[in-house]
């Protein structure tokens, strides 16, 4: 009896090894639900810092107009200063050009009469006043070339700086949406999208500058996202409520942030919601648009297309609306 249960154990021993060997070899793959919980932490990541990259877009590109302005007035300093210097150098060859200058001592002393002599007296007031003017306009302006200068330089530096920081953001974005595809694409849930798209009519209960709103955005349904996209052929969330918004007449902020501090005075409840207003979810990361009947349109993640869905898709993950 013991011969046999030998085998037995045996068997089993070589049954746990064998399931502790391939358990360390092959790790198990992921469930269909571990890996929608995965892509929907690098959603909420990614909307963070496509956020953060259009801010820093902003940023970069209100730096380089205030650079070109400022670089515009250090120009026409520049332009003013050079001749006034021409005609301060002008003046100063023509005083040592004795005789020739008819407000010259030579040339006065040399008047035929006493009235040519006080006529050359007053003309030489006259334009030795002129000539001051002219030196203190010189110095002044001179003085004001560096400070613009220097202004424009700064600006120069912030734009320089704010470049940057739009290069990192973009990095991360890079990262984040290859990991992105790659889980889609495990999914079958990708898609790329049609920039091309002319979408699908609207027949809500929008009115006023809120039908143009809707019928605007229903028109991009589609097209896929793109981060930082601003249009035609593609959007991030808050690319197309400002392009929406501005279809209805009104002049939104760029990215998701500046649009929730934008409406501070304009914010409604959840549960009084009307077409066209916008609805921000948790941590300032997607906004979209209320469309009626408990459904938004919006731009919302990399691998996927403008389109329609429910509010109850968002989850309790809400943090409040605008109505612009």
């Amino acid at each position: 009896m013991r011969i046999g249960r030998v085998p037995v154990a045996t068997g089993l021993a070589i049954g746990l090894l064998l399931a502790t060997t391939s358990g360390a070899l092959a790790d198990p793959k992921p469930t269909l639900n571990q890996a929608k919980a995965k892509l929907q932490k690098l959603n909420d990541k990614a909307d963070k810092v496509v956020d953060r990259y259009n801010t820093a877009t902003e940023r970069h590109k209100a730096a380089k107009r205030a650079y070109t302005k400022l670089d515009d007035r250090y120009k026409a300093k520049l332009a003013t200063v050079a001749a006034l210097r021409s005609e301060v150098v002008s003046v100063a060859v023509d005083q040592y050009k004795l005789g020739t200058d008819p407000t010259s001592w030579p040339a006065m002393m040399g008047a035929p009469n006493p009235d040519s002599l006080l006529s050359g007296l007053a003309l030489a007031g006259q334009l030795s006043q002129e000539r001051a003017e002219k030196l203190v306009a010189f110095d002044r302006e001179n003085q004001g070339l560096k400070a613009e200068r220097d202004n424009a330089q700064d600006a120069l530096a912030a734009a320089d700086k704010e470049r940057d920081e739009v290069e990192k953001e973009r990095s991360e974005i890079l990262k984040l949406i290859a990991e992105q595809k790659k889980l889609l694409k495990k999914l079958g849930a990708y898609r790329a999208g049609n920039p091309n798209s002319t979408g699908i009519k609207y027949t809500g209960p929008a009115s006023g500058n809120a039908a143009a709103v809707l019928t605007f955005a229903y028109a991009q349904i589609g097209k896929p996202y793109v981060y930082g996209g601003t249009g035609p052929g593609g959007w991030d969330c808050s690319g197309l409520t400002q392009a929406a918004w501005r279809a209805g007449g009104v002049s939104l902020p760029r990215t998701t942030w500046q649009q929730w501090a934008w409406g501070a005075s304009r914010r409604v409840p959840l549960d009084q919601l009307q077409p066209g207003d916008l609805i921000f979810s948790e941590g300032l990361g997607h906004v979209s648009i209320y469309a009626g009947g408990g459904k938004i349109v919006h731009a919302p993640q990399t691998g996927d297309v403008v389109k329609v869905a429910t509010l109850s898709s968002y989850g309790g993950r809400l943090v409040g609306a605008v109505r612009p």
